[in-house]
Order: C-alpha cells, then sequence, then structure tokens
C-alpha cells in the first residue's frame, strides 16, 4: 500500500492508521493481529536523516525572529538539492529541524557531507551573526511512515537526539546501525554518552 494513497476502502493511509489504532483500544484481544498490519502497510526500512540548525536564541536575541525566519528558509533551499541528488526524501521539516529519508545510509552521509559544504560555502557571503550552522544526526532501520508526512520508530527516536541534543555544531553522529550497514572503508570514531540512565554507543563522521 503508498503511505500516501487511498486504499480500496477508500481510506487515505493516515485515515487507515488512525482507524487500526482505534481498533487496537476498542478491540484488544486483537492488537496483535492489527499492530501487524500496521508494520505490514506502514513499516520499510530506510536510513533516516535529522538535522537540526544551531543558534536560535543567540540570532533571535541579537536579529530578530524574521532573521532566523530567513535563515530556516535558505537553509531548506540549499539542503534540498543535497537531499534530492541522493534519492533522498525531506518527509517533514519542523521549525529548524529536517527529517529525510534515504534508500542507503551512503546515500544519507553523501547528502549530509553535501549539506555541510554547502551551508559553509553560503557562509562565505553572510555576516558574522547570520551564518548557517546545522548538526545531522544518521540511523537506519524499519521506520514507520505516515502518509508521505510523518515518521516513528526508535531509529527515528535515537537519530533525532544524536542531531538535535549529541551533535555539535558541523557533525555528523550516526546510530549504532547506521554504521553497520556503512561501507567500512568509511572514516568513523566510536564515542558513548549516558543518556536517561542509558549507554548510548553512536559514531562520528571523521
Amino acid at each position: 500500500m503508498s503511505h500516501g494513497s487511498t486504499g480500496p476502502d477508500g481510506l487515505s493511509a493516515g485515515e487507515r492508521l488512525q482507524a487500526l489504532l482505534t481498533r487496537i483500544i476498542s478491540e484488544p484481544a486483537r492488537r496483535d493481529e492489527l499492530s501487524e498490519a500496521i508494520r505490514r502497510d506502514f513499516t520499510a526500512r530506510h536510513a533516516v536523516l535529522v538535522l537540526d540548525m544551531s543558534g536560535f536564541s543567540r540570532t533571535t536575541q541579537v536579529h530578530g525572529v524574521v532573521a532566523f525566519l530567513v535563515m530556516i528558509h535558505q537553509m531548506r533551499l540549499l539542503a534540498g538539492p543535497a537531499i534530492d541528488a541522493q534519492g533522498g526524501t525531506l518527509l517533514k521539516a519542523e521549525a529548524d529541524n529536517l527529517y529525510c529519508l534515504f534508500p542507503t545510509v551512503e546515500a544519507a552521509v553523501a547528502a549530509a557531507r553535501e549539506i555541510m559544504r554547502r551551508l559553509s560555502a553560503a557562509n562565505i557571503d553572510l555576516p558574522a551573526g547570520l551564518h548557517l550552522y546545522a548538526s545531522i544526526g544518521i540511523g537506519y532501520g524499519d521506520i514507520l511512515v505516515v502518509a508521505g508526512e510523518d515518521l516513528f520508530g526508535d531509529e527515528v527516536n535515537l537519530t533525532s537526539k544524536l542531531g538535535e541534543d549529541m551533535a555539535q555544531v558541523g557533525q555528523v553522529l550516526l546510530t549504532q546501525s547506521a554504521r553497520a550497514v556503512l561501507d567500512p572503508a568509511v572514516p568513523t570514531s566510536e564515542a558513548r554518552a549516558s543518556t536517561s540512565g542509558l549507554t548510548l554507543v553512536y559514531h562520528r563522521l571523521e
């Protein structure tokens, strides 16, 4: 079933998901069966990339919120071609974050490198206080995609944490699952961090 199409029952993908979730609540004895239907219809294996822009508070305080909105828009314009060139899909843009899907981790890594290169090139002509900076997380696994506009899953959560919380400006961090399927020749370094009582192992792209 296409994530964004209308099915034989006349429901859109998003409506079908909501209907299945409602049935899990109203028919608890069928939870396993209905959960499997959700996994079958909405889940596929992807590389996921989450980009987070840096400097919102500082830029807004000095230049105002409009200036930061312009920066977000410019970042999206610069990132779009890099995503498209690697066969990626910009699934969701929320505030200063981008959520993208790619067919392979190699494609996501290539897009991440190109995005960082494009941002650096743009900064040459921008005033110092309006430079574009980002951090990126990359994961890989079974991703639940809804109507081509939202995504869920353990790897999405881990990747978001890497891109938004763990990565420093200009860094690209990979989950263990992403590193496991990436060409071993691609240089990375392993790191660990404690978060919410758990030890998170990730890999920094060199």
